[in-house]
């Protein structure tokens, strides 16, 4: 048994089967549905249900409140049909560009520019298409079935038959402790991607803010080689926030591109300042705010810890006159954040 569901406003129509969620069956056919974790963690994925009947599987109450699913709304990627659906999302074009496929990668090389994050170097099988947009993500399929999400640190230009990826240790976890401790180069690991839908809308003229804090720096620097590359005319203000000053692992390459594209301004902002630090520090997303009292005419692109993410998108909107639909997130779940109650 298949259910159609048809997107509005877009008019786009998609099939699922009983089975599969709504953003599943959307992946698979190409159809461009904004999403982040696939898990009901971040809300990336909130839809309004217009008709039809859904049920929602497990998901976390931040990523839908009972109030929003009492007044219609649904996560695509938790929500299997029970009926054909009309469901109001927003189209993403080019989120279904690409076809999602699996492959081997091989490890090149492994740095550690800080104690706890590993740079890693892949390359792809020759003999696999692998293309992707800047800021989108593969997923590392373990022995177990268990996968992992990392985004793309390069853009597609920069790296021939390569990706680059930033991974931070999580103590206890999994893949990160395997990364830290066994793994080394030459190692195979197996992959399925491109997903998201967190990259640069070019069909806007407006200034951009980039907002990252700790690894959630890898997509957004993947934003600005595109964007360098292609040749965009948009002023950026990357603002990186960290506890420390270790945590902005990559600050001389984003120093020395603000240096060399007039372009791009880069405020590293940190939380606990380190002895000596002369630049700015408290909450990342609150330097913005001061900086940028008025975000009416911006879009944002913001990156990084899911409690970072929610206070920005909350705050620019009520407090900055960001309009909601130019906020673009993808705030880095972990497992133990997917998991939470």
């Amino acid at each position: 048994m298949s259910y159609q569901i048809t997107v509005q406003p877009a008019g786009r129509q998609f099939s699922v089967e009983a089975d599969e969620t709504l953003l599943s069956a959307a992946i698979r056919q190409g159809v461009g549905l904004p999403y982040g974790c696939k898990d009901g963690a971040c809300g990336s994925c909130k839809s309004k249900l217009l008709e039809g009947r859904v049920s929602l599987g497990n998901h976390q109450a931040k990523a839908l409140s009972a109030e929003e699913e009492a007044a219609g709304f649904i996560l695509t990627c938790c929500a299997r049909p029970e009926t054909d659906c009309q469901v109001e999302a927003r189209s993403v074009p080019g989120a279904g560009e690409f076809p999602i496929v699996k492959l081997p990668t091989r490890v090149i090389s492994i740095e550690r520019p800080a104690d706890d994050v590993a740079l890693l170097r892949m390359q792809l099988a020759a003999n696999i298409n692998f293309q992707f947009r800047a800021g989108q993500y593969v997923e590392f399929i373990l022995r177990d079935g268990a996968r992992r999400s990392y985004s793309m640190a390069n853009a597609p230009h920069s790296l021939t038959g390569q990706i680059e990826l930033h991974i931070r240790h999580m103590p206890g976890g999994k893949f990160t402790d395997h990364v830290f401790s066994a793994m080394k180069e030459k190692d195979i690991l197996r992959m399925e991607g491109p997903f998201g839908s967190f990259f640069l809308r070019e069909d806007s003229a407006k200034p951009i803010v980039l907002l990252a804090s700790g690894t959630g720096f890898a997509p957004i620097k993947a934003l600005i080689e595109h964007a360098r590359h292609t040749g965009s005319q948009r002023p950026m203000v990357l603002y990186w926030g960290g506890r420390k000053a270790k945590d902005l692992y990559l600050s001389s390459w984003a120093e020395q591109v603000a240096k060399e594209w007039p372009l791009l301004r880069f405020v590293p902002v940190l939380s606990e300042a380190d002895a000596g630090w002369a630049g700015r520090t408290g909450f990342v997303h609150q330097a913005v705010m001061a900086d940028l009292p008025d975000l009416s005419g911006h879009q944002v692109y913001a990156c990084g810890a899911p409690l970072m993410v929610d206070a920005a998108r909350r705050d620019f909107v009520e407090r900055c006159g960001l309009p909601e639909d130019e906020f673009f997130a993808d705030a880095f779940t972990s497992e133990a954040d997917k998991h939470a109650a």
